[in-house]
């Protein structure tokens, strides 16, 4: 025997079923979002204390560099190591990863070689003038 439904349960049913319906969905749907939220929050929190974690490494690596930076004798050779700044008498001699020479740069130029240069490529033109000039002389007489 099948049990027959009153209208007013009909009636209750078709008033209350859409209005249950939408209530169940608006939780799921809520549910869902704060989930996806949550998700994404802790991805980005992981981010942030990863980047954390290099800015006070970075931090501390820069704060021993500015205690090395205030010894004179590391300044000199941080400056020879990376600016090819040398001491008199030194050479540089630059290598790539190879091992092969890329540059060879004589130390503390200080314009030394340039005057003796100089000198003696003016003195080689005087020399030469002077040889002409009396080549000349010989050929007149």
């Amino acid at each position: 025997m099948a049990k027959k439904v009153s209208k007013k349960a009909k009636r209750r049913l078709i008033i209350l079923g859409p209005i249950a319906l939408f209530i169940i969905g608006y939780c799921a749907f809520t549910l869902i979002t704060t989930t996806i939220n949550l998700y994404n929050l802790k991805r980005e929190e992981k981010e942030l204390n990863e980047k954390l974690t290099n800015l006070k490494s970075d931090a501390k690596s820069l704060k021993t560099e500015i205690n090395k930076l205030q010894d004179k004798e590391y300044i000199a050779r941080y400056a020879r190591e990376n600016y090819l700044y040398t001491k008199n008498g030194e050479y540089v001699i630059k290598l790539d990863d190879d091992g092969k020479t890329i540059k060879e740069v004589k130390a503390n130029y200080d314009g030394d070689y340039l005057i003796y240069g100089c000198t003696a490529i003016i003195v080689l033109i005087f020399l030469f003038i002077i040889r002409k000039h009396f080549k000349n002389r010989k050929k007149r007489k």
